[in-house]
């Protein structure tokens, strides 16, 4: 008996955590289509006249997706040795939370609590973040950026230090007469106009001040190039063939593995 069960929640797991199979590809599919439409349902239910028209059209659906998410989070942790671990990750914890909001909502009544209620569909929104798992390259590009964290941590600090003094400038060039009432308010002057955003809602007046805010503009074009080239250097850099892998570890969860793994590298668990 003990064997039987271990089979099917070894199929289980295959489709739902892996995507080398016909039946995981599948289940991706199906998963992708059921968050793609529960965000068209979300972004529908916030215009107006469509709510009005098509209320109760809208709560079947997004009670219908609602369980299906449910029965997919039963069964992740139904399918893994170590519930608790999936649980408390970064998927786990995005289930869940795209999940929870409907159940919720049931709790709540009455106009004085309105507010809480457009909360709690606001978090539904972040089923957007289990599209994560249909991005293979996604585990690369977030160990780049933490790879990256030094390089752009000084840039950061570079930039912030050229706001600071420019803004200080500004404000002892324009004054309060051209809208730079206050260090602050120049410093986010010059935020605004180093990445080229511009409001236009405070302007320089000044011969000085437009020279510097010529000086600003040009400088925010080279500014913001660096993030990107530094993001990109260290993703040259990573090694992809440990990406390319769907394989889930059902004892530890971890994803991270070569092609043709036979163990998990993580806690020995056999992949086959």
């Amino acid at each position: 008996m003990k064997e039987k069960e271990r089979n099917w929640k070894e199929k289980l797991h295959e489709i739902i955590y892996e995507a080398d199979t016909p039946a995981g590809k599948n289940f991706d599919i199906v998963l992708l289509i059921l968050i793609l439409s529960s965000l068209i349902v979300v972004m529908l239910e916030s215009v107006e006249d469509f709510r009005i028209q098509y209320q109760e059209w809208i709560n079947i659906a997004e009670w219908l997706i609602t369980i299906l998410f449910s029965i997919e989070y039963i069964l992740r942790i139904v399918t893994v040795n170590k519930p608790l671990r999936y649980v408390f990750s970064f998927y786990g914890l995005i289930d869940f939370v795209s999940t929870i909001p409907k159940y919720v909502s049931l709790f709540f009544g009455g106009a004085n609590v309105l507010i809480a209620v457009r909360i709690l569909r606001l978090l539904r929104v972040f089923r957007i973040l289990k599209l994560a798992r249909f991005i293979g390259e996604s585990n690369l590009l977030i160990k780049a950026i933490r790879a990256s964290r030094a390089k752009i941590s000084v840039f950061l600090l570079a930039v912030i230090s050229i706001a600071v003094i420019l803004g200080t400038v500004m404000y002892l060039i324009e004054g309060p007469e051209a809208g730079f009432t206050s260090i602050p308010r120049s410093i986010y002057w010059t935020i605004v106009t180093l990445t080229t955003v511009g409001y236009g809602d405070i302007a320089p007046q000044t011969s000085w001040g437009q020279f510097i805010a010529s000086v600003v503009m040009i400088l925010g074009y080279g500014i913001i190039a660096v993030p990107t080239g530094i993001v990109t250097s260290e993703l040259t850099r990573q090694d992809k063939d440990i990406r390319t892998n769907t394989q889930s570890c059902r004892n530890c969860g971890n994803e991270r593995h070569y092609n043709k793994a036979e163990f998990c590298h993580q806690c020995g668990t056999n992949l086959h």
